[in-house]
């Protein structure tokens, strides 16, 4: 029997289920806007789970907590891996949302013209139409690795850091950490800790270090967010004179940008000192030249220098995937990042949000909740649910959007779970 033609669209698509994703949920949730979250991943949170093994939050605890659920106090003030994960959940769980794991989304692109779907969401278990779209995959989706002369001919092990997962295989190896960031910083420091025969660090750019203990950092970067660039920097600049020891004999030179300038212009946050400070003073992890190349089991470094390690770990950030999940949108800057993100849509893409892509100094935690809040504001003033859906929102019906036939015309009725 041939199905009537929607008339209605369905409810809000939220692709991705880590913390903004949920967050985004939650709050849709609570404005009685039915959302369905897609998550390719085996669980919610997955990313988090596969991280290493000694991950912390680089936020303290009473910063890092999404909208409608504090993280316990058992979790101690840096709340570890599992325990954030294990948050996620409860997260999941508390709010009632619902999240269908183990599906890949291939692409986005536009509904037909004057449709009340305005997208269509492909996937591996066919096709979604949704009224508004919000991709919510983050800045850390797809490990990127330089392209580095010599790097596919490598005869040493090289891996991204998004790979590894503890410092057990690499007890008694000589390791290259390839990136002074958090993750780079905190994995040398770590193997170094833990028995690793030699641990060098390269450093492209002498990173912003601040003391781990200071967790108001986050905080002064909301209460002075509004002040200029230039002002709030040298006080930053100040505070690591006083705080950090001077690391210039050892490699690494004290920055000459300050954190916010180099937060704005690049998107990154200061390293919070979790041991790398002593671990290079102490000879733990050597700084060395950034890499220049590989020539069979050599790295050669831009100060010409050549070393021999075991393997070579690439703490060098991530792309997000957007450019192949939305072809032909015009929505991406030259980098790959949305050019709107939290509440602000295109005029070449209504309707379709961003959450998760900005790394703000005030933690990016805390951010997701700031944009979780306005996408639901946005979406449940400019989203036209019938009354039943508003009232019921638990109604399997309303909720699920509708599944469309590969290639074919939307088509009425529900899609299960």
């Amino acid at each position: 029997m041939t199905r009537a033609a929607v008339v209605d669209a369905p409810p809000v698509v939220v692709i991705g289920a880590g913390p903004s994703g949920l967050a985004v949920a939650a709050m849709l949730h609570r404005a009685a806007v039915p959302a369905l979250v897609l998550e390719r991943g085996d669980r919610v949170g997955v990313r988090w789970a596969e991280r290493y093994d000694h991950l912390e939050l680089h936020t303290a605890r009473g910063g890092s907590h999404l909208p409608g659920l504090a993280l316990p106090r058992s979790s101690g003030p840096w709340v570890a891996r599992d325990d954030f994960v294990a948050y996620l959940e409860r997260y999941r769980a508390l709010h009632g949302l619902r999240v269908r794991v183990g599906t890949v989304v291939h692409r986005i692109e536009p509904g037909a013209a004057g449709a009340a779907a305005r997208w269509r969401v492909h996937t591996s278990g066919g096709v979604l139409a949704a009224r508004a779209v919000v991709v919510a995959t983050g800045r850390c989706n797809l490990p990127r690795i330089p392209d580095w002369p010599g790097r596919d001919a490598y005869g040493g092990r090289l891996l991204h850091a998004a790979d590894y997962r503890s410092p057990a295989p690499y007890r008694g190896r000589a390791v290259l950490v390839v990136g002074a960031g958090n993750s780079g910083t905190e994995i040398a420091s770590v193997l170094a800790a833990e028995g690793a025969e030699k641990v060098w660090l390269a450093v492209r750019t002498p990173p912003n270090i601040l003391p781990r203990g200071s967790s108001r950092w986050h905080l002064a970067g909301r209460l002075t967010e509004f002040l200029p660039p230039a002002w709030r920097d040298r006080s930053a600049l100040l505070t690591q004179r006083c705080a950090v020891p001077d690391l210039t004999s050892f490699g690494i030179p004290r920055p000459r940008t300050g954190p916010f300038s180099r937060n704005a212009r690049e998107g990154n946050n200061p390293v919070l000192d979790h041991g790398f400070v002593a671990a290079v003073r102490s000879g733990g992890v050597e700084p060395v030249a950034a890499v220049a190349g590989f020539a069979g089991v050599r790295v050669r470094l831009a100060d010409g220098s050549v070393l021999v390690p075991d393997t070579v770990i690439a703490a060098t950030g991530y792309r997000t995937g957007l450019a192949e999940l939305l072809p032909g949108v015009d929505v991406l800057d030259g980098s790959g990042r949305p050019v709107v993100h939290g509440a602000q849509t295109s005029a070449a893409a209504p309707h379709l949000y961003f959450a998760g892509f900005t790394n703000p100094l005030s933690g990016a935690l805390y951010q997701a909740g700031v944009e979780a809040r306005a996408i639901s504001r946005a979406l449940a003033g400019r989203t036209a649910f019938v009354p039943g859906q508003r009232r019921a929102p638990r109604d399997q019906d309303a909720l699920a959007p509708l599944r469309l036939p590969m290639g074919g015309a939307t088509a009425g009725g529900a899609e299960g779970t």
